[in-house]
């Protein structure tokens, strides 16, 4: 299969979903978006726990908290707990956005080529749009501390700000959620795994084009 017919399967998968998923908009249709707001310490979310309140909460107020929401972030062992990847904790989809738009169909799909996260599509749990690259401020760093493929990063010894409650020294990965960055490449592009942060206080994480804020999905 080549890329245009690859890319053309890809968005008919996503206009079927659209045809076939329930609900539209905020409530229980909505199975994604980018909290309007970070709980205001950096890259200090609370741990995984405490961002996934953040999501319930922020889902809860947009009328759509009888489903299970999950931050999308990964977290390294500790503890003696192995390593969590973001991938695995967000359901398999398909996930929509408050305006009803597809956002992905399934796992794969989000971490391939032909996923519809854009600035137009990745939307707070509010349905409004968030700065990104030429506005003021630019918002557009999301949290992650994953791959591209939605695994751990590994390349440092700090990618999720000491697993999430870290809110001064430290660093995370980052995504552009409008997939546009200082170069055309690959990085620069990507949702989910962008590059790392000057620290992970509040100021530092502003100081490269961020707010603390987060990918939430409905896993179930």
């Amino acid at each position: 299969m080549n890329r245009s017919t690859a890319r053309a399967a890809g968005l008919a998968a996503l206009v079927l979903a659209a045809c076939t998923s329930p609900g539209g908009g905020a409530g229980e249709g909505m199975g994604f978006f980018v909290t309007s707001v970070g709980p205001g310490q950096g890259g200090d979310l609370g741990g995984l726990a405490g961002a996934d309140r953040q999501c319930q909460a922020l889902a809860t107020a947009a009328g759509a908290g009888a489903r299970t929401w999950r931050a999308y972030l990964s977290a390294a062992p500790a503890g003696g707990a192995a390593a969590v990847n973001a991938r695995d904790r967000i359901g398999s989809g398909p996930w929509r956005n408050a305006k009803g738009d597809v956002i992905a169909t399934s796992v794969d799909q989000l971490h391939g080529e032909h996923n519809n996260l854009t600035k137009q599509t990745a939307l707070t749990e509010k349905g409004a749009l968030i700065n990104g690259r030429g506005d003021t401020p630019n918002r557009h760093d999301i949290l992650t501390g994953s791959t591209p493929d939605g695994r751990l990063a590994t390349a440092a010894a700090d990618t999720t700000c000491g697993n999430w409650t870290k809110g001064g020294e430290g660093s995370a990965i980052v995504g552009h959620h409008d997939r546009m960055g200082l170069r055309d490449d690959a990085p620069s592009k990507s949702w989910n795994a962008s590059h790392a942060t000057r620290g992970c206080s509040q100021e530092s994480l502003r100081a490269t084009g961020g707010d603390g804020l987060f990918y939430c999905f409905a896993a179930k």
